[in-house]
C-alpha cells in the first residue's frame, strides 16, 4: 500500500507581503521559495521542527480556514502542535496576536490564534497519556 503523509498545508491571505511578516514573526516559520504566477501568487515555508510544510496564497477576497459542524459551532481544518504552550500562547499576546482563552480538557490544552485575515488556527499540547500525542500514535504505527 501507498504510504501518504500531508506535505503542505495551503493558507488563503487578502495581503502576502504583510502575511509573509507575519507568519514569520509569529509561527517561526522559514522560507522556502515563492511563486509568482498570473493568476497565481504564494509563499511556501517550513517549520523548523516538522516535515509539514505551511504556504500562503494571496486571494482576493478573505476565506475561512474553519468549517460549520452544527448550528454556529465551528472546528478548524487542523491544529498546531507545541510542547510549551503557555510560552506559545505568552508569544502570541506579547505580539498583539489575537488569542482565546486557554483551556484545560485535562490531557489536552488548547487555545486558538488569528492572523490577519481572521483566519483561526487551533493550538494544542498534549500530554504523554493522551491518546494523540505522538509517542501514542507512533506505538499504532508500530503494530
Amino acid at each position: 500500500m501507498q504510504v501518504f503523509k500531508v506535505g503542505s498545508i495551503f493558507i488563503p491571505v487578502t495581503n502576502l507581503e504583510q502575511s509573509v511578516k507575519w507568519y514569520e514573526k509569529n509561527l517561526g516559520v522559514k522560507k522556502i521559495a515563492e511563486w509568482r504566477e498570473v493568476m497565481d501568487k504564494g509563499v511556501g515555508f517550513y517549520f523548523p521542527n516538522s516535515q509539514t510544510q505551511l504556504s500562503l496564497v494571496e486571494v482576493t477576497d478573505s476565506q475561512s480556514t474553519e468549517f460549520t459542524i452544527q448550528g454556529n459551532k465551528r472546528n478548524v481544518y487542523f491544529n498546531l502542535i507545541v510542547e510549551d504552550i503557555k510560552k506559545a500562547y505568552q508569544h502570541l499576546q506579547q505580539n498583539r496576536v489575537r488569542v482565546t482563552e486557554l483551556k484545560d480538557n485535562g490531557c489536552i490544552k488548547s487555545f486558538e490564534f488569528f492572523d490577519l485575515d481572521e483566519n483561526v488556527f487551533s493550538v494544542v499540547s498534549e500530554e504523554e497519556s493522551s491518546p494523540f500525542h505522538e509517542i501514542q500514535v507512533r506505538k499504532l504505527q508500530q503494530q
